[in-house]
């Protein structure tokens, strides 16, 4: 039977951290705090701000809600969103996406500063995580991966890891993120001839693929740790389910993530970690 690797304790450790560094920074005379510029009223971005507004209130971060209502014009969009980048006060700044049309998303992206983007979605934040530098902040689901393996002590140095999926919210961030922790990745995707041949090779899989169950016990061995970080909707099930056949692959290998109660929980926590550390580099600058 297979490690598994819930993301509960994770998030108790960040949220210990977190709580600690707000309180210093609360003595220096800095209020940690968060924007959240939401478009109308989707119901899964509600149920993401509710997770965000949950982890900040747990640490003592402020949160400050701004809702446009659909149908807003860019012009009205792009001044609350420019209002927000200049606000001293707002440290980091959480902008739902994709935006609702005729918004445009890419247009949002080039105003939003980096070092607000709480989120990573901007090229400032992208290009961070590739050139290993404090452009802004990886996406969340990357680092919350990244936090699942610190945290149970995986080791990544020098470890093969498959990565499956290549998209710019998990799949190439993670995989470079990795690499920086001195990892050998391959990164597979819909091109990549004969995933399952790379991917039983690895000692780490990453699976991001967005397809439901594609990961079974074809492409894994008894020496692996798999993150799944699929979020599909199983209608067999009525519910939640991964990119990973965790019936058929948990009896396998060494340690896996489930779903739901893995990377995804842990996803909201990274954000406020976010957000606390953009409070930390303002202060840093002002002293």
């Amino acid at each position: 039977m297979a490690e598994i690797l819930k993301g509960a304790p994770v998030v108790e450790a960040l949220v210990e951290r977190n709580r600690i560094e707000v309180e210093s920074l609360k003595s220096k005379g800095i209020n940690p705090t968060l924007a959240i510029l939401r478009v109308g009223e989707r119901p899964d971005d509600l149920a993401y701000e509710r997770s965000a507004l949950k982890r900040a209130e747990k640490v003592g971060v402020e949160v400050r809600v701004f809702t446009l209502e659909e149908g807003v014009n860019q012009e009205t969009f792009n001044s609350k969103l420019m209002e927000l980048n200049e606000n001293p006060e707002i440290h980091g700044i959480l902008m739902f996406r994709p935006l609702p049309k005729p918004l445009d998303n890419e247009l949002a992206r080039e105003l939003l500063k980096p070092e607000k983007d709480i989120d990573g979605c901007t090229d400032g934040s992208l290009a961070g995580v590739f050139v290993n530098r404090e452009l802004g902040y990886p996406p969340c689901t990357a680092e919350a991966a990244m936090e699942l393996l610190r945290f149970y002590d995986i080791p990544i140095k020098g470890k093969k890891v498959a990565v499956i999926g290549r998209s710019l919210v998990i799949g190439r961030p993670v995989a470079m993120m990795l690499m920086h922790e001195n990892a050998t990745v391959v990164n597979c995707h819909t091109g990549t001839v004969d995933i399952p041949s790379i991917t039983k090779e690895a000692d780490i899989i990453i699976a991001a693929a967005g397809s439901i169950g594609m990961v079974n016990e074809k492409y894994v061995n008894s020496n692996q740790v798999i993150i799944d970080v699929g979020i599909n909707w199983d209608e067999k099930k009525n519910g939640i389910a991964g990119d990973v056949d965790f019936e058929r692959v948990e009896p396998i290998v060494k340690a896996i993530t489930p779903v739901p109660g893995g990377v995804g929980t842990v996803t909201a926590s990274v954000l406020i970690s976010h957000v606390v550390t953009a409070a930390k580099r303002y202060f840093e600058k002002r002293v």
